[in-house]
């Protein structure tokens, strides 16, 4: 079992920044896969960004490359997304993700809104 809680989200006008946190807990963070994903008013749950276990491979949505970092802290059990250039389609509910390779278990958090507005 994981435990996820994410932290971080608010209100940013379009251009700035915001930096979003999952803490993770009840298992060793390193053997998972780290994503965070989102979800927009009326739209699917969508893929953000992923972190390898250990080698800190990332993968990015397109919509996302070059403004959006994923990076991890496995000796403090987190997973961090560095979002910047926010634009108002970013506005979404993100939410944090675990999975480990081989496993079926899929662990989500609460999920935290990010809203982009002027």
């Amino acid at each position: 079992q994981v435990q996820l809680v994410e932290s971080g989200g608010g209100l940013v006008q379009p251009g700035g920044s915001l930096k979003l946190s999952c803490a993770a807990s009840g298992s060793t963070f390193s053997n998972y896969v780290m994503s965070w994903y989102r979800q927009a008013p009326g739209k699917e749950r969508e893929l953000v960004a992923t972190i390898s276990s250990l080698t800190g491979i990332t993968n990015y949505a397109d919509s996302v490359k070059g403004r959006f970092t994923i990076s991890r802290d496995n000796a403090k059990n987190s997973v961090y997304l560095q979002m910047s250039s926010l634009k108002p389609d970013d506005t979404a509910v993100y939410y944090c993700n675990a999975r480990r390779s081989g496993y079926s278990a899929i662990y989500w958090g609460q999920g935290t809104q990010v809203t982009v507005s002027s």
